[in-house]
């Protein structure tokens, strides 16, 4: 164990010791907190220039239709031509032209917004909004019906999601966010355990090549050496991931501090409240509620503790057999062979995890996440949809039986393989190894 805890400290230190560790340990949670402090600033902040607009009607359906607000003015131009109008536009008059030129049938079907700057979506989406209202108002009444009548019939429907669990308990859940965040957890873990993993086989490579595993196979046991590279390469990831997940609460913490205090009347008691608003700022105030509602949806504790279990898991099961593979190989080109019917199972793990994401109940996403190859990946694409207790331990206690299994079946190989050079190995071969005592 002490010669095991050696090797671990020396795997450990001279990766943390790396500047691309260091980069990407700061660098991450930067990432992360941005997806939660972009949306909320870009909100707080939107632009609130005012913008006059000239409206040359020659189809006469729209002039007095379009409502001025704070956001926007809209100038009717009776009789004017539009390209008088546009050279307004271009000397600043005002920020654009919307031409609704006159139309050969009964019903204007096209215009044109004119601008030296890009329309913003909110204008652009009013406008056509407003145009098309007026058009369908025209056929309603050219067919005897009441736009009105039509109007009072329509009703938005609010559909919100709410998840039971076995005590009756109630949370309101939101499928796209589980969606996405499903996925991503699902990419990190695959992404990890293949990085991770080949720094495993990488690192056994470069020191059979430079026949220093000579050397230290003349102190410790073969088992010792791969488990210490194994658990030391664990140790380094584990720590990036501890650092990440307090450096994005610290920036979170920040953030909301900054909220509460910039904007004291959008939080009491932690929670986002109703209040009275100017047609200015209502968008504004709105999309940060449900930006914040989202965030406060999501189970992080859970989230956290699965990822790390699982990812530790798998990445200690494919940690053994790369580095099993390690031994077999003499480059990183010859690896190929061995590397692909492993990574197999994870590939398909997240082509599966599109159909996960749509039916995390179903036969298939459960057998899949009890699967210790698949498990790591399409597990933590089920997880942010809720999955019963049992068979999260289950599909843990699966996953880490086979870890040990497989470490049995590595250690075989790798006492052999180690100190093998310019032969190439078959399959037939490896599982002659096996029998051996």
């Amino acid at each position: 164990m002490n010669k095991i805890g050696l090797i671990i400290k020396r795997e450990y230190l001279t990766r943390v010791r790396k500047r691309s560790f260091l980069i990407l340990t700061f660098l991450g949670p930067i990432l992360l907190a941005a997806i939660y402090i972009i949306p909320i600033m870009l909100a707080l902040n939107a632009s609130t220039d005012h913008l006059r607009v000239a409206v040359v009607d020659e189809s006469r359906w729209f002039e007095e239709r379009f409502t001025n607000n704070e956001q926007h003015t809209f100038v009717t131009m009776h009789g004017q031509p539009i390209d008088s109008v546009k050279e307004m536009v271009k000397t600043g008059v005002f920020d654009m032209a919307l031409y609704v030129p006159p139309t050969q049938l009964n019903i204007p079907s096209n215009a044109v917004v004119y601008s030296i700057r890009q329309v913003p979506m909110e204008v652009e989406t009013y406008i056509s909004n407003v145009m098309e209202k007026e058009i369908e108002d025209q056929k309603l009444m050219a067919q005897g019906v009441d736009p009105e009548i039509v109007s009072a019939v329509k009703t938005d429907v609010n559909l919100q999601i709410m998840r039971m669990d076995e005590k009756g308990n109630e949370k309101e859940t939101f499928t796209q966010v589980q969606f996405i965040l499903g996925m991503v957890l699902a990419m990190l873990v695959y992404f990890f355990i293949l990085g991770f993993g080949g720094q495993v086989m990488q690192g056994v490579v470069e020191e059979k090549n430079s026949r220093i595993i000579e050397v230290i196979i003349s102190s410790v046991k073969p088992f010792q050496l791969m488990m210490g590279k194994i658990i030391g390469v664990s140790l380094v990831a584990l720590t990036q991931f501890l650092l990440w997940i307090l450096l994005t609460g610290v920036l979170y913490v920040g953030f909301s501090a900054y909220i509460g205090i910039s904007h004291p009347d959008m939080l009491s008691a932690g929670t986002v409240m109703s209040q009275e608003i100017t047609s200015d700022n209502i968008m504004n105030n709105e999309s940060v509620q449900n930006i914040l509602q989202i965030v406060q949806s999501i189970d992080f504790g859970t989230i956290i503790i699965s990822f790390l279990v699982f990812f530790i898991l798998g990445y200690l099961l494919y940690a053994t057999i790369f580095a099993a593979i390690g031994s077999l190989v003499d480059n990183n080109t010859d690896s190929q062979q061995f590397t692909l019917p492993v990574t197999v199972p994870l590939m398909v793990a997240i082509i599966s995890s599109f159909y996960i994401v749509n039916n995390p109940d179903g036969a298939l996403s459960v057998w899949l996440s009890m699967i210790p190859f698949t498990s790591p990946i399409s597990m933590m694409v089920r997880i942010p949809f809720g999955v019963p207790i049992w068979q999260v331990i289950l599909s843990v206690a699966i996953l880490a039986g086979t870890f040990v299994g497989m470490t049995w079946i590595a250690a075989k190989i790798y006492r052999t393989g180690i100190l093998m050079y310019g032969k190439k190995l078959s399959y037939k071969e490896i599982f002659k190894w096996l029998k051996y005592k």
